[in-house]
């Protein structure tokens, strides 16, 4: 399968600073990629300038949601129109910059013969940089907490960086998808295993991000840990998915 037509799904909440240079890089490397905005009603005027790229360049466009719901309400929201559009492969970018454009089109031929693939910045080859030491201990603690629990051959199941062809997307049940923080990674990935289709990672280098603010925060890993464990226990115990 070759996806003839790609578009990369950008939530924004808050990146100002950084949507402009993110969207110019990315587009530099796969100049046919289609862009989607989804922002969150972003107060400091993100999807005011969403609007300015999308007027001025026929491949970026954007939706805007009317309050900050989730990232994973923001993608599922990107997803469908995505899919309706008629898209081949649907990608998700953060708008922060921390990755690398440079990889999409080795994630894109991945998904020639993978169903999704998964920018990993702990597959073999994989690295981060610039980042805070205990922001990479949560995110390798996060991923081998999920491999355990859910005995899933993913080594970076949490990245945000990784392209769906649309009919994975169409494939999975995506209209019970409750998972709102990083979380919803998590899910997707375990759905896409769960549909019996296949998952490739290719390494990237994450960047942390040079302006703005991570919107990690405490309740976001509350939410990791009591999904992930809550769907280990019924995997083991109940003999179900979910």
């Amino acid at each position: 399968m070759e996806p003839a037509r790609a578009i990369v799904v950008i939530p924004s909440y808050n990146e100002a600073e950084s949507l402009e240079a993110t969207i110019a890089t990315l587009l530099a490397a796969v100049p046919a990629a289609s862009v989607l905005v989804v922002d969150d009603a972003s107060p400091d005027g993100t999807g005011d300038i969403a609007d300015r790229l999308a007027a001025a360049d026929p491949r970026v466009e954007v939706l805007h949601r009317t309050a900050r719901d989730g990232l994973g309400h923001a993608y599922l929201a990107g997803f469908q129109r995505a899919v309706a559009e008629g898209f081949d492969a649907v990608v998700e970018m953060d708008a922060d910059g921390s990755h690398p454009a440079s990889a999409l089109p080795a994630i894109l031929e991945s998904l020639r013969t993978h169903d999704l693939v998964i920018g990993s910045r702990w597959a073999p080859g994989g690295a981060v940089a610039n980042w805070p030491r205990h922001r990479e201990w949560l995110s390798r603690a996060a991923n081998a907490y999920a491999r355990f629990w859910l005995h899933i051959p993913v080594r970076d199941s949490t990245a945000g960086y990784r392209a769906f062809r649309a009919s994975t997307l169409r494939a999975i049940d995506l209209a019970h998808v409750e998972s709102r923080g990083y979380c919803f990674q998590i899910d997707m990935t375990l759905r896409v295993l769960d549909a019996g289709l296949t998952v490739a990672e290719v390494p990237i280098t994450f960047v942390d991000r040079v302006a703005g603010h991570s919107k990690m925060n405490g309740s976001i890993v509350v939410e990791a840990m009591l999904r992930v464990t809550g769907w280990g226990l019924k995997r083991r115990f109940l003999g179900g998915n979910r």
